[in-house]
Formats: structure tokens, sequence, C-alpha cells
């Protein structure tokens, strides 16, 4: 903007409110522009998570609104606790976020780790790597359903060709043994490439020096590996493992488009059972305290970590 047009901008403004604004402080004049958007950030996330509170001591049903509320206070926590179902799906949760970290870090660092290493193709490689990472779980999961038939899946018959079976002898999504597996699978492939970036930002920020000084010292590449490139890099794993053990508690979309839950319920996460809770059964109170529980035991496991992980980031 020139400053004519700034001339001008300033001479229709109103004198009294020119006046008022020369009388503000820049910590007004901040408070000013950041207003609005702290009170629209505080309508959108603090009123949603403080009336969730207030009915998950209620037995509200958004399918009647009309019928009149009853205060329970804690009959819903307790059920959920006590409910052998609920704790099945948590066990779920826990198989399937366990072995995806697992999975993902040690092949996340160990792709970063090759791919630091200067080569020809290695700009071309990252960002083949890095593909599956940009589309959408929906597609992910009508993807890899397609790959796990039994009959015409591209999958079976890889593993087939490994293991000298028949093709059509197993199924991975209809399976109870090999359906959580498939969604373990899944995950990895597309979420290892999230945990190769930040492995390859934290190993690329370690100084060429340090191997330079351990090489005069006449240390290993073993050596190095242990001493050097895993204490530093480890700060990076742990914010990766952070940010993917977040996302995978609450996975929803890429479940449900490969399993559903099914076959029965072995794949039925914490958050595809809240969901049937809140929006099949209509069990709105039940499910506001269902989802308190599973908001404060993400919180809590994240602040214990993040705990650590500022520990680790201060050696």
């Amino acid at each position: 903007m020139t400053d004519t047009a700034i001339d001008k901008i300033a001479q229709r403004t109103p004198t009294r409110v020119a006046r008022k604004v020369r009388g503000l402080s820049d910590r007004a004049i901040a408070w000013l522009f950041v207003g609005p958007t702290i009170f629209l950030l505080l309508a959108i996330n603090i009123f949603p998570l403080i009336w969730t509170v207030y009915l998950s001591f209620t037995n509200f049903r958004a399918n009647r609104p009309n019928r009149e509320v009853e205060w329970v206070g804690l009959r819903n926590y307790e059920r959920i606790l006590t409910d052998s179902d609920i704790w099945l799906n948590m066990q779920a949760t826990a198989h399937f976020l366990f072995w995806t970290i697992v999975f993902q870090v040690l092949i996340g660092f160990a792709l970063a780790y090759l791919i630091n290493k200067k080569f020809r193709g290695n700009d071309l490689w990252t960002t083949i790597i890095v593909l599956p990472m940009m589309l959408s779980p929906a597609v992910v999961g009508n993807f890899w359903t397609f790959l796990y038939q039994p009959q015409i899946g591209l999958f079976n018959y890889i593993i087939a060709f490994f293991i000298g079976a028949d093709p059509s002898s197993f199924e991975m999504i209809g399976s109870v043994t090999l359906a959580p597996w498939s969604i373990v699978i899944v995950d990895t492939w597309m979420w290892t490439p999230f945990v190769m970036l930040i492995c390859l930002a934290g190993l690329r920020s370690i100084p060429d020096y340090i191997y330079e000084a351990a090489e005069i010292d006449r240390a290993s590449k073993w050596r190095q590996f242990w001493t050097i490139t895993v204490p530093m890099v480890l700060p990076f794993l742990m914010l990766a493992v952070l940010f993917r053990g977040i996302e995978n508690f609450k996975m929803f979309d890429l479940v449900v488009q490969l399993t559903g839950g099914g076959p029965g319920s072995i794949t039925e996460l914490a958050s595809i059972n809240l969901k049937r809770e809140a929006f099949e059964k209509w069990r709105t109170g039940y499910s506001s305290a269902y989802a308190i529980i599973l908001f404060v035991t993400v919180f809590g496991l994240a602040s214990i970590y993040v705990k650590a992980l500022n520990k680790v980031k201060e050696r």
C-alpha cells in the first residue's frame, strides 16, 4: 500500500476514533487484533469440552432432546471402567498403537539413515517413499482393501510366493488372527515416511566435525553410530513417537475403511467404539464420559512423555 493510500485512510478516519487509537499502547493494539481470534478458539475448543464434561454426568440422548435429562453422577464412568467389552477395545487399540510405532520407528529410522548417505537418485527415492503419506486415508483404505482380496489381491500373491502357500488359503481382513496385523501393515506403509522425514532432519542436524573427531580417535563406524548418531537423533525419534502415538490412539478413518472394526470386534479401536456409542446407539451422556476418559488418558500419557522428552533434550 502506497503512502498516498495510507494518507487517504488516515484522513477518512473519524477524529474521535483517531484520538482513541493514538492513546492505545502497543500491547493494547496487539490484544485488539489477537482478541477476536482467541475468543473464537475458546468458543470452538473450550465450550464444547465443558459441555461434554457436563453431559458425561447425565443420561442425555441426542436423538431424544425433549426427554427429561437426569443427573446420574459418576454412573457413566463406573459403567465404562467396568465394561469388559470396552477393555477389549482398549486392548485392540494398545496392540495397534504399540506395533505401528515399533515398525514405523525402526523402518523410518533405517530409511532415513540410508537416504542421508549421498547417492545418485537420492531425491527421487525420497519423493517416492514420501508418496503414501500424501494420500487420503479413505483412498489408502480402499486401495489396500483391494490388495487384501484373497482371490485377486496382489498382497496374497506376494506372501504366497515367499511362503509357498495358496494365495486364496488365507484372508487378511476376514481372519480374526490376521485382521489386527492387516491394519498395522497399512498404517506402517502410510506413515513410516513421516517418521523418516523427522529422523532425516535429526541426522542432518549432526555436525560433520563430530564424526571427524571420532575418526581421529579411531572410533569404528559401529561405535560412532551408538555414541553419536543414536543419542543425537533420539530427541527427534521421541518426537516422532509422540506425534504418531497421539494420532494412532484416535485412529478412525483408515480402520473403518479397511475392516470396519471386524471381523466381529477384533479391530474395533476405542475411537470406533466411541462413534458407535454416540451416533448409532445415541447414548450421548455415556459416550461423553467415554470421550473424557480417552482425553484424560491421552493427555496424561502425553504429559509424562513430554517431560521425559525434555530431560533427553537437556542432556
